[in-house]
Protein backbone atom coordinates (compact mmCIF):
# COMPACT_ATOMS: atom_id res chain seq x y z
CA UNK A 1 0.00 0.00 0.00
CA UNK A 2 1.09 3.61 -0.45
CA UNK A 3 2.82 5.58 2.45
CA UNK A 4 1.27 8.61 3.55
CA UNK A 5 3.62 10.56 1.85
CA UNK A 6 3.14 9.15 -1.72
CA UNK A 7 -0.63 9.62 -1.16
CA UNK A 8 0.37 13.47 -0.88
CA UNK A 9 3.40 13.48 -3.15
CA UNK A 10 0.84 12.40 -5.84
CA UNK A 11 -1.83 14.38 -5.16
CA UNK A 12 -0.24 17.59 -5.33
CA UNK A 13 1.92 16.84 -8.42
CA UNK A 14 -1.16 16.22 -9.88
CA UNK A 15 -2.28 19.24 -8.49
CA UNK A 16 0.41 21.59 -10.00
CA UNK A 17 0.41 19.52 -13.37
CA UNK A 18 -3.27 20.45 -13.94
CA UNK A 19 -2.80 23.73 -12.53
CA UNK A 20 -5.14 23.43 -9.77
CA UNK A 21 -2.21 24.81 -7.57
CA UNK A 22 -1.13 28.31 -9.45
CA UNK A 23 2.57 28.54 -9.91
CA UNK A 24 3.84 31.08 -7.16
CA UNK A 25 1.31 29.64 -4.75
CA UNK A 26 2.61 28.73 -0.71
CA UNK A 27 1.97 25.25 0.18
CA UNK A 28 1.06 25.47 3.88
CA UNK A 29 2.49 22.11 5.47
CA UNK A 30 -0.40 22.83 8.26
CA UNK A 31 -3.50 23.14 6.01
CA UNK A 32 -1.96 19.98 3.34
CA UNK A 33 -1.70 17.80 6.89
CA UNK A 34 -5.36 18.29 7.96
CA UNK A 35 -6.48 17.99 4.94
CA UNK A 36 -5.17 14.55 4.39
CA UNK A 37 -5.28 14.00 8.55
CA UNK A 38 -1.91 13.56 8.67
CA UNK A 39 1.09 14.73 10.64
CA UNK A 40 3.94 16.99 9.11
CA UNK A 41 6.33 14.43 9.16
CA UNK A 42 4.76 12.97 5.40
CA UNK A 43 4.17 16.38 4.21
CA UNK A 44 7.49 17.32 4.80
CA UNK A 45 8.68 14.52 2.97
CA UNK A 46 6.17 14.96 0.06
CA UNK A 47 7.20 18.12 -0.23
CA UNK A 48 10.95 16.99 -0.62
CA UNK A 49 10.15 14.99 -3.42
CA UNK A 50 8.50 17.84 -5.26
CA UNK A 51 11.07 20.10 -4.57
CA UNK A 52 13.69 17.53 -5.96
CA UNK A 53 11.47 17.48 -9.22
CA UNK A 54 11.53 20.83 -9.41
CA UNK A 55 8.44 21.60 -9.11
CA UNK A 56 8.43 23.48 -5.82
CA UNK A 57 10.87 25.53 -4.09
CA UNK A 58 11.68 26.74 -0.78
CA UNK A 59 11.64 30.58 0.05
CA UNK A 60 12.75 32.17 3.29
CA UNK A 61 9.85 32.82 5.81
CA UNK A 62 7.39 31.85 2.93
CA UNK A 63 8.34 27.81 2.66
CA UNK A 64 7.12 25.72 0.10
CA UNK A 65 6.27 27.24 -3.41
CA UNK A 66 5.08 26.57 -6.49
CA UNK A 67 8.16 26.80 -8.90
CA UNK A 68 7.50 29.69 -11.57
CA UNK A 69 9.40 29.03 -14.85
CA UNK A 70 10.93 31.41 -17.11
CA UNK A 71 10.71 31.46 -20.81
CA UNK A 72 14.32 30.34 -20.90
CA UNK A 73 13.82 27.53 -18.77
CA UNK A 74 10.88 26.45 -20.15
CA UNK A 75 12.55 26.86 -23.68
CA UNK A 76 15.44 24.94 -22.46
CA UNK A 77 13.18 21.72 -21.15
CA UNK A 78 11.80 21.83 -24.52
CA UNK A 79 14.99 21.61 -26.26
CA UNK A 80 16.12 18.80 -24.56
CA UNK A 81 12.72 17.12 -25.03
CA UNK A 82 13.12 18.06 -28.77
CA UNK A 83 16.66 16.22 -28.69
CA UNK A 84 15.67 12.82 -26.30
CA UNK A 85 12.25 11.70 -27.22
CA UNK A 86 12.73 11.38 -31.27
CA UNK A 87 15.93 8.81 -30.21
CA UNK A 88 13.40 6.76 -27.61
CA UNK A 89 10.84 7.24 -30.92
CA UNK A 90 13.56 5.66 -32.90
CA UNK A 91 14.38 2.84 -30.54
CA UNK A 92 10.33 2.01 -30.10
CA UNK A 93 9.47 1.91 -33.53
CA UNK A 94 11.80 -0.66 -34.21
CA UNK A 95 9.83 -3.05 -31.87
CA UNK A 96 6.45 -1.82 -30.85
CA UNK A 97 3.94 -4.47 -31.46
CA UNK A 98 0.43 -4.50 -32.73
CA UNK A 99 -1.13 -4.41 -29.42
CA UNK A 100 1.42 -1.13 -28.42
CA UNK A 101 -0.01 0.54 -31.57
CA UNK A 102 -3.13 0.20 -31.18
CA UNK A 103 -3.00 1.26 -27.24
CA UNK A 104 -1.23 4.91 -29.40
CA UNK A 105 -4.53 4.81 -31.80
CA UNK A 106 -6.88 4.37 -28.77
CA UNK A 107 -5.00 7.21 -26.88
CA UNK A 108 -4.77 9.43 -29.84
CA UNK A 109 -8.84 8.88 -30.75
CA UNK A 110 -9.48 9.95 -27.26
CA UNK A 111 -7.09 12.81 -26.93
CA UNK A 112 -9.00 14.02 -30.22
CA UNK A 113 -12.37 13.54 -28.82
CA UNK A 114 -12.66 14.75 -25.18
CA UNK A 115 -13.92 17.82 -24.31
CA UNK A 116 -13.09 17.76 -20.67
CA UNK A 117 -9.61 20.24 -20.57
CA UNK A 118 -8.65 18.95 -17.89
CA UNK A 119 -7.64 15.39 -19.17
CA UNK A 120 -5.82 16.99 -22.28
CA UNK A 121 -2.71 16.58 -20.75
CA UNK A 122 -3.19 13.09 -19.03
CA UNK A 123 -4.47 12.16 -22.40
CA UNK A 124 -1.69 13.70 -24.42
CA UNK A 125 1.14 12.39 -22.00
CA UNK A 126 -0.76 8.59 -22.97
CA UNK A 127 -0.35 9.03 -26.53
CA UNK A 128 3.54 9.80 -26.39
CA UNK A 129 4.04 7.33 -23.48
CA UNK A 130 1.94 4.53 -25.79
CA UNK A 131 4.88 5.09 -28.51
CA UNK A 132 7.87 5.49 -26.15
CA UNK A 133 7.41 2.16 -23.82
CA UNK A 134 8.37 -0.07 -26.10
CA UNK A 135 12.15 1.50 -26.66
CA UNK A 136 13.58 -0.34 -23.79
CA UNK A 137 14.95 2.97 -22.53
CA UNK A 138 13.54 3.07 -18.34
CA UNK A 139 16.14 5.68 -17.42
CA UNK A 140 15.21 7.74 -20.83
CA UNK A 141 11.08 7.35 -19.88
CA UNK A 142 11.66 8.43 -16.22
CA UNK A 143 13.71 11.24 -17.45
CA UNK A 144 11.53 12.38 -19.75
CA UNK A 145 8.21 11.86 -17.35
CA UNK A 146 10.54 14.55 -15.16
CA UNK A 147 10.63 17.26 -17.50
CA UNK A 148 6.64 16.81 -18.74
CA UNK A 149 6.15 16.92 -15.04
CA UNK A 150 7.55 20.48 -14.98
CA UNK A 151 5.86 21.87 -17.90
CA UNK A 152 2.46 20.54 -17.71
CA UNK A 153 0.31 22.77 -16.23
CA UNK A 154 1.93 25.32 -18.92
CA UNK A 155 0.98 23.09 -21.88
CA UNK A 156 -2.57 22.10 -20.92
CA UNK A 157 -2.91 26.41 -20.30
CA UNK A 158 -1.88 26.44 -24.27
CA UNK A 159 -4.22 24.05 -25.27
CA UNK A 160 -7.10 25.34 -23.51
CA UNK A 161 -6.33 29.01 -24.39
CA UNK A 162 -4.99 28.81 -27.99
CA UNK A 163 -5.69 26.64 -31.29
CA UNK A 164 -3.06 24.58 -29.93
CA UNK A 165 -5.32 21.70 -29.49
CA UNK A 166 -6.41 21.41 -33.25
CA UNK A 167 -2.38 21.32 -34.03
CA UNK A 168 -1.66 18.77 -31.56
CA UNK A 169 -4.24 16.29 -33.25
CA UNK A 170 -2.76 16.82 -36.59
CA UNK A 171 0.81 16.15 -35.91
CA UNK A 172 -0.37 13.10 -33.28
CA UNK A 173 -1.68 11.71 -36.14
CA UNK A 174 1.39 12.42 -38.52
CA UNK A 175 3.04 10.61 -35.43
CA UNK A 176 1.36 7.59 -35.50
CA UNK A 177 1.12 7.45 -39.46
CA UNK A 178 5.14 6.85 -39.25
CA UNK A 179 4.94 4.05 -36.96
CA UNK A 180 2.27 2.53 -38.26
CA UNK A 181 4.67 2.62 -41.08
CA UNK A 182 7.78 2.00 -39.42
CA UNK A 183 9.42 4.56 -40.74
CA UNK A 184 11.52 5.80 -37.75
CA UNK A 185 13.17 8.64 -39.34
CA UNK A 186 10.06 10.17 -40.32
CA UNK A 187 8.63 9.51 -36.99
CA UNK A 188 11.13 11.15 -35.11
CA UNK A 189 11.38 13.89 -37.73
CA UNK A 190 7.59 14.60 -36.89
CA UNK A 191 8.29 14.30 -33.19
CA UNK A 192 10.57 16.66 -32.95
CA UNK A 193 9.09 19.23 -34.92
CA UNK A 194 6.06 18.54 -32.70
CA UNK A 195 7.55 19.28 -29.01
CA UNK A 196 9.63 22.78 -31.04
CA UNK A 197 6.36 23.65 -32.28
CA UNK A 198 4.56 23.31 -28.92
CA UNK A 199 7.31 25.16 -27.21
CA UNK A 200 7.26 28.50 -29.42
CA UNK A 201 3.71 28.25 -29.47
CA UNK A 202 3.95 28.05 -25.65
CA UNK A 203 6.48 30.68 -24.89
CA UNK A 204 4.76 32.89 -27.13
CA UNK A 205 1.46 32.60 -24.67
CA UNK A 206 2.76 33.12 -22.12
CA UNK A 207 4.75 35.94 -22.86
CA UNK A 208 1.31 37.52 -24.21
CA UNK A 209 -0.54 36.55 -20.96
CA UNK A 210 2.42 37.76 -18.78
CA UNK A 211 2.75 41.01 -20.30
CA UNK A 212 -0.79 41.53 -19.56
CA UNK A 213 -0.85 40.43 -16.10
CA UNK A 214 2.40 42.71 -15.33
CA UNK A 215 0.33 45.54 -17.22
CA UNK A 216 -2.72 45.03 -14.94
CA UNK A 217 -1.13 44.92 -11.77
CA UNK A 218 0.89 48.08 -13.01
CA UNK A 219 -2.24 50.13 -13.66
CA UNK A 220 -3.88 48.58 -9.84
CA UNK A 221 -1.02 50.02 -8.34
CA UNK A 222 -1.07 53.31 -10.19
Amino acid sequence: MASASDVIFDALREAIAKGDIAEGQTLRQDHIARMFNVSRIPVREALTRLEEQGLVTTQRYRGAVVTTLSTDEIREIFEFRALLEPEVLRYSVERISDEGLENAKRFAHAFSTETDSSHWGELNRGFHYSLYEASGRPYYLQTISAALDRVDRYLRAQLVLTSGMERARREHEGILDACIRRDADEAARLTREHILGASVSLIEFLQRTRTRTGDDAGAERG
